[in-house]
């Protein structure tokens, strides 16, 4: 018989009366990786939160089992479930930067006697972490000097401190580049052979297939089904987590492509933390009206800040060459002046550099064009509202209604709202820096279409992408970007992974880097 370290049964959980998640069974097997997969707003954070204690007993109705016990469990808070042995690694990590690697790990569970800090211990046991996790570091630095990948690995660190038996992950490889995805993903195969059970939370499908033995689905906060990896392939998860087919990943469109009216020439920049670095070097691209550009490179090649370079010059020192727009140099030495040279950058960070979280829809959209709904410095509050609705139904932004403050939205609607902000400004050239990250693959679809509109509509889009197969989907051409320069361009009946990769092979092996 098969032995369950956890069952959720019937648990149904309401906000301000609406069911959030309704009637759902959860169950995962002891000893294996099970993925939690749907829509944003399917409902599996809210089932992770009961889980955790964040939604405590009594918020909730339905009952939580841990390893067969006949009594269900009544986390009132965090602290409860950990001592039952549920870690969660959220998506935002909960690391200090300003602390160290050892400080981090035992964060709320210090090694102390009688109220006072052994640091020999805390140094040990750290140092021991970090070494189940596969870490050569010293337990002395700081997190703010290490990258996304690494502090991944000290949140599992942490959790195996606190004997864990159940580790949920959260979008864990969202923000990794694929070796330190790999990586992830092997560890926790790893920890699984040790018997310690993974929940997978991610929208990366293709991950999800490679280490989990189970998959359950959530649409509208309802159990839709749990299949065993056998049966499960890329189309049937989707169909199961829109209640649709998506035959076709990547929208269609009408490749009508006009003259070039975006173009950067000669561009350098150099490092604002060390003056005599070039960060970008002689970079030359355009854009055509009604064209959809792509633009690749592995980590580090300076994709995001040859974007914010150009956008207000908003990162970088030194900067040098020329901004064209239909054929005439335009100033882009702010942020202001490049908006209003018809300049637009949908950040890869929505949460942290492209939202006001805490303010509704409405005042989100009109943020960066206050003029356009003012007369005499008098905002109109009218026109406010009629452009936020008609935004919010252009780009099917669900939610109770334009008032709906940001941070409760899903990922995919955060990002629709952000979307609506830059389009609203109304640009000649809009730049996507990872413009899905972190969405499901139903508002992935909704995104494509939104840039489709775009184009269509005569616009141009430079779109940033750590996902190949997208530029491949979506793109009239691709340049590829290695080391802070432009290194190949391709049409998209020419792109393939293996040319593009190619190029930045073979650039490498130009510069005598050896990997």
């Amino acid at each position: 018989m098969e032995q369950y370290v956890l069952e959720m049964r019937a648990i149904t959980k309401r906000f301000s009366g609406v069911k959030a998640i309704d009637n759902v069974n959860f169950r995962v097997k002891t000893g294996q990786i099970h993925a939690l997969v749907g829509e944003n707003g399917a409902g599996k954070s809210t089932l992770v939160n009961i889980l955790s204690g964040v939604y405590p007993y009594g918020e909730y109705e339905g009952d939580i089992f841990m390893d067969g016990a006949a009594e269900s469990c009544r986390f009132r808070n965090i602290k409860d479930s950990e001592q039952k042995g549920i870690a969660i690694i959220h998506q935002e990590l909960a690391l200090v930067p300003e602390l160290s690697v050892a400080e981090n790990i035992f964060l709320g569970n210090e090694q102390q006697k009688f109220g006072v800090m052994n640091w020999t211990d805390t140094r040990v046991k750290a140092a021991e972490m970090l070494k189940q996790v596969g870490l050569d570091i010293s337990t002395e630095t700081k997190v703010r000097h290490l990258g996304m990948g690494m502090q991944q690995l000290i949140e599992i660190a942490k959790a195996l401190s606190k004997d864990v038996k159940v580790l949920i992950l959260d979008e864990p490889t969202a923000a990794l580049n694929d070796e330190d995805s790999a990586y992830l993903l092997d560890l926790l195969v790893d920890l699984k052979n040790k018997g310690i059970t993974c929940i997978l939370i991610s929208h990366k499908l293709n991950e999800v297939i490679r280490v989990a033995q189970e998959i359950t689905v959530l649409r509208d906060g309802q159990t839709v089904d749990t299949l065993p990896i056998e049966d499960a392939t890329e189309d049937v998860i989707i169909k199961l987590m829109v209640g649709r087919e998506l035959s076709d990943r990547y929208p269609k469109r009408e490749h009508i492509v006009g003259d070039v009216c975006f173009e950067v020439n000669d561009w350098n920049v150099y490092d604002p933390a060390d003056q005599f670095r070039k960060v970008i070097s002689d970079v030359n691209f355009n854009s055509r009206k009604g064209e959809v550009v792509g633009l690749y490179g592995l980590m580090g090649a300076g994709r995001t800040e040859l974007a914010l370079s150009i956008f207000g010059r908003f990162y970088g020192t030194k900067i040098s060459g020329s901004v064209k727009l239909d054929g005439q140099e335009i100033s882009v030495r702010t942020v202001s002046e490049a908006v209003k040279n018809g300049v637009a950058y949908v950040t890869e960070d929505r949460k942290q550099a492209g939202l006001v979280l805490i303010h509704p829809i409405k005042d989100n959209i009109s943020l960066v064009s206050l003029n356009q709904i003012s007369k005499n410095f008098i905002l109109d509050n009218n026109e406010d509202i009629k452009v936020a609705e008609e935004y919010r139904s252009k780009l099917n932004i669900r939610s109770t209604g334009i008032l709906q403050k940001v941070g409760s939205l899903s990922g995919g609607n955060q990002q629709k709202v952000l979307f609506s902000k830059w389009i609203f400004s109304q640009p000649e050239i809009l730049i996507l820096d990872e413009p899905t990250r972190g969405v499901d693959v139903g508002a992935k679809y909704d995104i494509y279409t939104i840039i489709n509109d775009l184009a269509s509509n005569g616009k141009s889009v430079l779109m940033i992408s750590s996902e190949l197969p997208e530029l491949l989907g979506m793109c009239d051409r691709i340049y590829v970007m290695n080391r802070g320069k432009i290194v190949g361009e391709l049409s998209a009946q020419d792109a393939t992974q293996e040319r593009i990769m190619h190029f930045i092979m073979e650039s490498n092996k130009a510069e005598g880097v050896v990997h």
